[in-house]
């Protein structure tokens, strides 16, 4: 080849790769957000994330969603399993990465043709207006979905605001054409729904009303209002369920109960359909439907949704591989669609007494998976919502003045009990500790301290304060409580040494003490006694439950977030402490029964679940950091991609995405409320945290590569940096973190005493 020819060649490639760099880095950040991730499974026998793949706005009332089924079998909870090659309907109400299937309310299905609307009575399966679907021809964008129904030749699409679902339908040819409402749709799981009434009112041939109340996953029941307009006149209808046809009004008690609305469609009719939904009333369905979507510009309504993500998501920049680029920006993107501001734009809500309010500031959360959110992803919100941090507060507060106590787990404004611990005070605490402002803190105490002293559903605080401990037979899975009411019982006292209440601290840091009670020298491990003070037996540590929520003696070996250094010493020193870390992450022993949470293996750690996501980063608190490094960089690699199978078990309402977030920028909160973030190993070339007070906070990684999972040198703000960890007070004050990676671990690095995490962060 010719010097000429060759350096052509070698101008044009450059040329092509700065044009795609310059292309790639142009792009917005929605575009890196693949709702499909998170959706399903590689096979039978792995997790989903039980994400929904549907349109939403940032913590909207509503997730207008495809259901691919009727029944969970474990797989998901979000209606949507991507082996699935069949849609029944979209519902307007959805929870993100749980693991257990509730709402989906108001579902609406178009079609074409005779449509049978019963359900199979021994598979409890809708086979009838089931659509095949290929998943080559769906999309998904952050506020958009679009499938197209094959049995039907219909595409569908879908977008929303916060309290509206927006519907697009292109039909066929077809005098036959129909839209159908399910006001029955709910998923058959473990959890007992049951419709207790319902009603469709037909108001004129554009305009349809009703609502349901059902029994479910709350201590209560769930209330659904929704107003829907069509952007044409149907030409007949029919109310399923019963005999009569073309009648105005139905109360229908105890039964699912349908609507089918007709239409003559020519080739490429669309048909639009907007769905107001109000917890509160009819009217303010009304409302908020006449409100936030006033005319028929599908696009426009589109084209915002997307917008307020690209908002959103502009709050954290990074630099990484496009893999990396979408874990991150879905991650992110999962971790804000809730908790779901359920107020209208009035401000009515229901309060947890079911009794109708006013939020003032026409804002009140819910949704709130605590025992998940609590670890990493309300950390998360204190660094980038600050102000909606405020929201979620004062929502946790209203409900402690109408319900008597702070949620554990809240739905629909609606307690459910579920999960062990009460962790908003975690939440209330960390935001308190940090300076966040827009709620009382004397008001929050209040609320903080009675929820921590009045007995309520598994949490025996009578029994706490009489025995040290919490006896097996008085309350089950007492050595999980135990732990986790003790760690609440730490912030409880921070918040008290804060307002100057001193009795208050003495008495709460003591009780965060008795973790120390259940710590059995003998077999190394937190274990559960009687009423006498006796172990019980049998004790297996591998086995799951009994003592132990979700989880085995192992996994909660390491849950002592308050009292790290406590936890060393109790465990015989720096040495021992690492040695049985290498031991939870290197048995593979397992017991006859492990519990389906357990998803995202190393050893004995968890990740696809809760308990021990904490546990990676605790070798640094030992002077081994190094092989935090290792693990935290395997687990990235190991437990995430971009695929539909991308987590290693239920994402818990953006948990074990905010796992990845905090993780791939270099640092994560394994105490949630103390300001100290621990430092494991950095995935992304650079971050850059947008604070709320004008500064930046950004990390920089030289060598950013699989292959290089370990720390060789670090500065903070220009300077060499040996400590495991940062604080809040290094993050809000704005700088640069740089990091130095490497293949082989610098054992010298990060080491000295005064390198392991701090206690206390402020």
């Amino acid at each position: 080849m010719k010097i000429k020819t060759l350096f052509t060649c070698i101008t044009s490639l450059l040329l092509f790769y700065s044009n795609l760099q310059a292309q790639y880095a142009s792009k917005k950040l929605v575009d890196f957000v693949n709702p499909f991730i998170g959706t399903g499974s590689v096979d039978a026998t792995s997790f989903s994330g039980s994400n929904f793949p549907g349109a939403s706005v940032p913590f909207g009332f509503i997730q207008l969603s495809p259901d691919s089924r009727n029944v969970t079998l474990g797989e998901t909870s979000a209606g949507y399993f991507h082996s699935d090659k069949t849609i029944l309907g979209f519902s307007h109400t959805h929870l993100n990465g749980t693991g257990i299937a509730e709402l989906f309310d108001v579902l609406i299905m178009p079609a074409t043709g005779d449509m049978n609307t019963e359900i199979n009575a021994k598979t409890k399966k809708v086979t009838s207006y089931i659509s095949r679907i290929d998943h080559e021809k769906e999309k998904a964008r952050p506020g958009y979905y679009q499938v197209n129904l094959l049995d039907y030749n219909i595409n569908a699409e879908l977008t929303a605001t916060e309290h509206v679902g927006v519907h697009r339908y292109t039909f066929p040819e077809n005098k036959n054409s129909h839209i159908l409402i399910d006001m029955g749709h709910t998923m058959q799981n473990w959890v007992s729904v049951k419709m207790i009434t319902s009603r469709i009112r037909v108001i004129d041939n554009q305009t349809i009303e009703g609502y349901r109340i059902m029994g479910g996953w709350i201590d209560g029941v769930r209330k659904v209002y929704f107003r829907a307009e069509f952007s044409r006149p149907f030409d007949s209808h029919s109310l399923i369920d019963i005999e009569m046809e073309n009648v105005k009004e139905l109360t229908f008690m105890g039964e699912s109960y349908k609507a089918l609305l007709d239409f003559d469609t020519k080739a490429n009719d669309t048909i639009l359909v907007k769905v107001g939904l109000s917890a509160t009333s009819l009217e303010n369905a009304r409302l908020n439907l006449s409100t936030e979507v006033p005319d028929w510009d599908f696009e426009k309504v589109a084209t915002d949704a997307t917008n307020l993500w690209e908002k959103e998501l502009q709050k954290i920049s990074i630099e990484g591989t496009k893999e990396q680029k979408e874990m991150f920006y879905t991650g992110l993107y999962h971790a804000f669609i809730q908790p779901n501001n359920m107020a209208d734009v009035n401000g009515d809500y229901p309060g947890a007494d079911m009794v109708v309010r006013n939020a003032p500031d026409k804002k009140h959360y819910t949704t709130f998976s605590l025992w998940d959110t609590y670890r990493a992803t309300h950390p998360l919100y204190t660094l980038v919502q600050p102000k909606l941090t405020a929201n979620f507060i004062n929502s946790m507060i209203r409900q402690s003045e109408s319900f008597g106590f702070l949620p554990v787990w809240q739905l629909w404004g609606l307690e459910n009990y579920c999960m062990i611990g009460n962790h908003s005070i975690p939440v209330i605490v960390d935001a308190a500790l940090k300076g966040l402002t827009g709620f009382d803190l004397e008001q929050a105490y209040s609320a903080v301290k009675t929820s921590s002293i009045i007995d309520h559903k598994n949490l025996p605080y009578t029994a706490w304060e009489k025995y040290g401990y919490i006896p097996e037979h008085v309350q089950a899975n007492s050595v999980s409580v135990a732990l986790e009411v003790a760690y609440d019982d730490w912030c409880v006292a921070q918040l008290a040494k804060k307002l100057g209440k001193m009795a208050d601290y003495d008495h709460f840091m003591k009780r965060s003490s008795f973790y120390k009670n259940i710590f059995d020298a003998k077999t190394n491990f937190f274990r559960s006694k009687d009423k006498n003070g006796k172990w019980t037996v049998p004790f297996n540590t591998l086995t799951y439950g009994g003592p132990y929520t979700e989880g085995n003696a192992w996994q909660y070996a390491f849950y002592v977030p308050q009292d790290m250094s406590g936890l060393v010493t109790l465990m015989g020193g720096s040495n021992a402490f690492c040695a049985k870390l290498d031991t939870f992450f290197e048995l593979t022993d397992k017991p006859e029964w492990v519990d389906g949470n357990a998803s995202g293996l190393i050893g004995q750690y968890a990740h696809g679940n809760e308990p021990s996501q904490h546990v990676a980063y605790l070798y640094n608190f030992a002077g081994q950091p190094w092989k935090t490094q290792k693990l935290v960089a395997q687990i990235q690699k190991e437990m995430y991609n971009n695929s539909f199978s991308g987590y290693a078990g239920n994402d818990d309402c953006g948990q074990m995405s905010a796992w990845y977030i905090f993780s791939a920028m270099g640092f994560y909160p394994v105490n949630p409320a103390n300001g100290v973030y621990v430092i494991g190993s950095p995935s992304l070339k650079s971050a850059e945290i947008k604070l709320e007070n004008g500064k930046t906070f950004k990390t920089l990684v030289k060598n950013a590569s699989n292959d290089n999972p370990y720390i060789q040198s670090a500065k903070l703000n220009g300077k060499p940096y040996t400590k495991t960890y940062i604080t809040q007070n290094d993050i809000v004050s704005g700088g640069v973190l740089e990091f130095v990676m490497g293949k082989l671990p610098n054992k010298k690095w990060g080491v000295k005493a005064e390198d392991v995490p701090s206690a206390w962060g402020y």
